[in-house]
């Protein structure tokens, strides 16, 4: 089984391959990473539809389904499970879903261990450190890590929200090595204060988009995205009735609090209004952010990206609650929380390396 696995997951990475040996950009490594970047997004936003169409435990085993590389050689099994229980996790269906975002994985995988030996392979003449570079690789294998115990552990909230906070740390690395490879910034002595102010506001919009998947993903992996189905009020109210101990219990098995009862409705209404309310203070500091980018020299295009992706994701998290949570606008939710992650990581690495660069010659 491990073995048709990987040929599988070999055969999947193919693609991304061709598309940059193909390619006419002259700097194939940089055109690498780039479509690494690219699958590591439609990753993510295919991890959110696994996630959302209840396909989690669609194989209940891993890596495989049912101990074979891929749907076709389990057929029996998965039809006995279904017959068993029509509506339960494992389905014809789920089970292939589940297990192409495996094969997405692993070829993902597959091009991040090729990138990191062309930089390890190209320090000295490129003068590019090929730590960040390896970063990425302990960060997909840690990823990988989280991936099987999403699985054995039954789509443990604690451990399937690590697992997505993981896939945008992975995708975050990834856009700093695409920023490490490219042409560096060539910043005027008078914009030299200016990328310096952004520095800190840059980190801290970054760490509240974190905090803020961090929150959208205990929402999701507790099913508590319909708890409030009015807006701006939940239940009518500013302030609804809450159970925030049993709610933000980490180390617990779905759908139980941690003594082992069903959680409470109260628990989830807390869940989901927290991260309903953390929104504003995220769509402050991003906003700021972006606005300021946008009246700095060489980052103009990018704040202006990113303006209109905090908006985008406010206006798609609030048409969830309108639509009652329909899977198109959830999976674009998940796509715009990565969308964020990829622009802040792009401007940070942008703002701290101009900045250091600009001061150096000065």
């Amino acid at each position: 089984m491990w073995l048709q696995l990987a040929l599988t997951g070999l055969c999947v990475a193919v693609i991304p391959f061709c598309i940059v040996f193909l390619s006419k950009e002259k700097n194939k490594h940089r055109k690498l990473i780039a479509v690494s970047v690219a699958l590591t997004f439609e990753l993510i936003m295919f991890g959110a539809f696994t996630r959302l169409t209840d396909s989690g435990l669609g194989c209940p085993d891993w890596p495989g389904c049912y101990g074979q590389a891929n749907p076709l050689l389990s057929h029996v099994q998965i039809k006995a499970a279904e017959i068993a229980m029509p509506q339960g996790p494992v389905t014809i269906q789920k089970a292939w879903i589940e297990m192409v975002h495996r094969y997405l994985a692993m070829s993902v995988g597959v091009l991040i261990c090729v990138q990191v030996l062309l930089a390890w392979m190209r320090r000295k003449s490129t003068m590019i450190s090929p730590w960040l570079s390896t970063s990425t690789l302990v960060c997909v294998c840690v990823q990988g890590a989280f991936g099987a115990w999403t699985v054995t552990l039954k789509l443990q909230p604690v451990i399937v929200t690590t697992h997505l906070l993981l896939g945008m740390s992975l995708l975050a690395l990834l856009a700093a090595v695409l920023e490490q490879h490219r042409q560096p910034l060539q910043v005027a002595p008078l914009s030299v204060q200016s990328l310096k102010s952004l520095v800190w506001p840059a980190s801290l919009a970054l760490i509240f988009v974190f905090a803020q998947i961090a929150l959208g993903g205990w929402v999701s992996t507790n099913y508590a995205a319909l708890a409030c189905q009015d807006y701006p009020l939940c239940h009518g109210q500013i302030v609804p009735t809450m159970d925030f101990e049993h709610g933000f219990t980490l180390w617990r098995q779905l759908g139980m609090t941690a003594s082992g009862e069903y959680l409470p409705f109260p628990a989830l209404v807390a869940i989901h209004w927290v991260h309903r309310n953390f929104a504003f203070f995220v769509l402050i500091v991003v906003s700021v952010v972006a606005w300021r980018a946008m009246r700095t020299p060489h980052l103009e295009s990018l704040g202006k990206k990113l303006m209109a992706a905090i908006f985008v994701q406010c206006l798609i998290g609030v048409s969830t609650v309108f639509f009652s949570w329909p899977l198109l606008l959830a999976v674009l939710h998940n796509g715009g929380a990565a969308m964020l992650v990829l622009l802040l990581t792009m401007l940070n690495y942008r703002v701290r390396h101009a900045s250091h660069a600009a001061s150096s010659v000065i």
